[in-house]
């Protein structure tokens, strides 16, 4: 039986007339097209970082997507690696958070508390108890020459402790963003690795004013600065003195990392905070001095070696003409706050 009968004219199969002739070939063309459209749909790969965001798990969406809210589809979604670019409400966070949030995760944060960062100390650990991570194990490590600056000890939820660890004071404290990685390797290295998952190096004069869950956990984990996110590559304050370790060429980078929030499983965690000392002692030895310090020692470390996560910049803001618009704060760096106020406003909001 013919695949179409009116393709045959009474005379035989070969004989048509032009009308047949011309709807066999449009049938035929439209059977081809067909065809092909199911073979490329056949051949999308299914572990695509897209099929996360859509909520798809080995070629199979998601049951449940009526919780998802829709992504403004300008919002970057994927580094141009791969890599994952983190905003809170996409659609990927929300299958994230759904995906570990009943798993016992254990977190820390790591911070430094010394001379008059004292008074951030208390601010900072009560958002966190009610921003980040809530219903997961967290332990807060406090590295601080003074220790009763925790008294009376901040009340924490279940499941949540934190750890005070000393720290002697150093000679040349008002370089504390020289120290700081120095001390945060060396704490790492000790009891915190056996303890925790994923850690957290945080800057303690912040405050979580968002929601911050399980979306921003990874092996390498790094934050963008919110005052160089969509610039031109030209406009990142990279080192540029040559005889610095943490010297970026002009060809290097692809964003500009804030030194305020970044984190990933200890493993990962170990060897950045290994590196970046070292490239920072071996600048010291050399009468070398960064111009942007511990964050330039960073941003050349996550050149080398990309993050596998990247926050957006909700992940890390401050009020200031350059700062980028996100849809959501959830990290703000009350310091670098009053560093973009002028002179009146400092003295208004006690900076």
């Amino acid at each position: 039986m013919a695949l179409f009968p009116f393709c045959k004219s009474p005379a035989g199969p070969v004989r048509m007339n032009r009308i047949q002739l011309l709807l066999c070939c449009f049938l035929l063309s439209l059977i081809i097209y067909f065809f092909n459209g199911r073979k490329a749909a056949a051949s999308l790969e299914s572990a695509h970082p897209l099929s996360q965001v859509l909520g798809m798990k080995d070629g199979m969406i998601l049951k449940d997507m009526s919780s998802m809210k829709t992504v403004d589809s300008k919002t970057p979604q994927e580094t141009s690696w791969g890599a994952p670019m983190v905003w809170g409400d996409s659609h990927n966070s929300v299958w994230r958070r759904a995906k570990l949030s009943e798993r016992g995760i254990r977190v820390g944060l790591l911070t430094l508390v010394v001379g008059t960062y004292a008074r951030f100390v208390r601010r900072f650990l009560y958002s966190a108890e009610n921003h980040f991570l809530p219903g997961q194990m967290v332990t807060y490590y406090i590295l601080t020459d003074n220790p009763r600056t925790l008294d009376p000890p901040v009340e924490l939820g279940p499941g949540r402790q934190m750890k005070v660890l000393p720290a002697a004071e150093l000679p040349g404290w008002d370089r504390l963003a020289y120290r700081r990685m120095v001390l945060f390797a060396e704490a790492l290295w000790g009891s915190i690795g056996k303890e925790v998952n994923y850690i957290f190096c945080v800057d303690v004069d912040q405050e979580f004013v968002g929601p911050v869950g399980e979306e921003i956990l990874g092996d390498l984990v790094a934050t963008l600065h919110p005052e160089f996110f969509e610039m031109p590559r030209n406009n990142f304050p990279y080192e540029d003195q040559e005889e610095s370790s943490a010297c970026v060429e002009e060809d290097e980078g692809d964003y500009y990392y804030t030194s305020e929030f970044y984190g990933g499983v200890v493993s990962q965690m170990r060897r950045l905070l290994r590196e970046c000392s070292l490239l920072i002692l071996q600048d010291e030895a050399n009468k070398v001095m960064a111009k942007g310090l511990e964050e330039s020692y960073l941003n050349r470390y996550l050149i080398d070696h990309r993050p596998t996560c990247v926050l957006s910049p909700e992940y890390s803001w401050w009020d200031s003409p350059l700062t980028a618009h996100v849809p959501k704060k959830r990290l703000v760096s009350l310091g670098r706050q009053c560093e973009a106020y002028d002179i009146e406003k400092r003295e208004l909001q006690r900076c």
